[in-house]
């Protein structure tokens, strides 16, 4: 496609998406203001079909929404939610055609049977059933066309929106945050890089039996198209409809935790895309971890700072909270800002320093962590704001995505006792050898 015709896409793309925002800005105002009420559940299912049809980075920030209790209208969280597993899907003849340029003519043959509808379909790609000659089961994930200018479109878009929203509110200033979303988003496109970073994700699980990583097929993957063995499992909204009893939604609460956090104390690696289609409940309550194109690899010295915050907010040290901070890359920690951010830290870790069976959060307040976050944006906003480190921004999306699952689940566990396993024997410099040895064996790129 001419440069000219992705211009002209990518602008009917941001303004199918500006009327899209604009049009819940105006509802809200409507009803905040006027006290004009509207049609939330009407309105949420047209946000979605816009949303689903872009498949982009913007429908990604409504997965990751949908994953967080009452962040949004329970409407809106609704109809977010389907866009995980049931975006829309692109038909046999683009499939055909994308498959050949990937495979080549004859791809057809190196399969014993291959799906003709979508399984699966998400932000970037969607996902056909396939069989190998070898009685193999996989799954075979598909890249959506004009990806990259659909991609550079929507970023262009999402920083335009952050560069007005700082003119209003300067709390959180953007400028790593987006650089981190970026580099992430681009690193998305690239499936023979995915294919590296399961193969790691499946050398880091491969002794927890609670945890299922597929296997990437050699051979079949390009940087388009990523064929990997097929896992049987139901998605957790499915599950959850049907009530499920305690001790499972236990089981797979600890599983999960077990999936995001051996990794990153152990490697210090995260995977930072939390959001419900990127796991699958299976029959005896263990999970499948699905979409491996937004990982994070963090230095040893990094992963020691979030150990060390954890015991400052136990101790009350303040001292130890600010050389915490420090290590993650914040800079000019007045007290008053080393206060709010403190907010966000006991918020967090507070269900870690409770050595007993319990919820992850305990109070019955719906909105008792917006009202966290307010107090600590209003605190941020008053001294004049705080520039967080890129290399946070992952680890704070999946700490807070990974809470409002398990809030879904209604868990009961010993978070501390989770917590105290992983870290007992921790030691940055095994961490590093570890990490190191595994990047290599999985062959993963660096970043860029």
């Amino acid at each position: 496609m001419s440069d000219r015709g992705n211009l002209f896409g990518e602008l009917r793309r941001m303004a199918r998406t500006s009327g899209a925002v604009g049009g819940i800005a105006a509802r809200v105002a409507g009803e905040r203001v006027f006290g004009i009420k509207t049609d939330r559940a009407a309105h949420a299912e047209d946000l979605r079909t816009i949303l689903g049809g872009l498949k982009g980075p913007l429908m990604k920030v409504a997965q990751f929404l949908s994953t967080v209790p009452d962040a949004l209208p329970a409407e809106y969280a609704a109809e977010l939610a389907q866009l995980q597993s049931n975006a829309p899907p692109m038909g046999w003849h683009f499939v055909r055609r994308r498959m050949a340029s990937e495979l080549g003519g004859g791809w057809e043959a190196r399969f014993a049977t291959f799906g003709h509808e979508a399984a699966a379909a998400a932000s970037l790609g969607q996902v056909h059933r396939a069989r190998l000659h070898d009685g193999t089961d996989v799954a075979c994930k598909l890249q959506y066309p004009d990806m990259p200018s659909t991609v550079e479109a929507d970023l262009r878009q999402l920083r335009l929106a952050m560069a007005i929203y700082h003119r209003m509110d300067n709390a959180i200033q953007h400028e790593e945050v987006y650089k981190e979303l970026a580099e992430r988003l681009r690193e998305e496109l690239d499936y023979e890089r995915e294919a590296a970073q399961m193969r790691l994700y499946g050398q880091m699980l491969a002794n927890d039996p609670m945890v299922h990583v597929p296997v990437p097929i050699a051979g079949y993957c390009t940087r388009r198209l990523l064929t990997m063995t097929w896992l049987d499992g139901r998605s957790l909204l499915q599950r959850l409809a049907e009530d499920p009893p305690q001790e499972e939604r236990n089981r797979v609460a600890k599983a999960l935790f077990r999936a995001w956090y051996v990794p990153f104390y152990r490697y210090g690696v995260i995977h930072g895309d939390p959001h419900l289609g990127n796991y699958q409940v299976r029959a005896d309550a263990s999970v499948n971890l699905l979409d491996f194109g937004a990982i994070r690899v963090f230095n040893a010295k990094f992963v020691r700072g979030v150990i060390d915050l954890y015991e400052a907010v136990r101790d009350k040290d303040d001292a130890k909270a600010h050389h915490a901070y420090s290590t993650w890359g914040f800079t000019d920690l007045s007290k008053e800002k080393m206060a709010a951010l403190n907010l966000w830290a006991h918020f967090l870790y507070e269900p870690l320093c409770d050595d007993r069976v319990r919820r992850i959060q305990e109070t019955d307040d719906p909105q008792f962590g917006r009202e966290v976050a307010e107090r600590v944006h209003a605190g941020l906003k008053r001294t004049g704001g705080v520039k967080p480190p890129r290399e946070f921004v992952l680890m704070d999306r999946s700490a807070i995505g990974l809470g409002g699952v398990f809030l879904r689940l209604k868990a009961e566990l010993n978070w501390s006792r989770l917590f105290h396993d992983l870290i007992a024997d921790f030691n940055e410099a095994a961490l590093a050898e570890r990490q190191a040895a595994a990047l290599a064996q999985a062959q993963v790129p660096p970043a860029a």
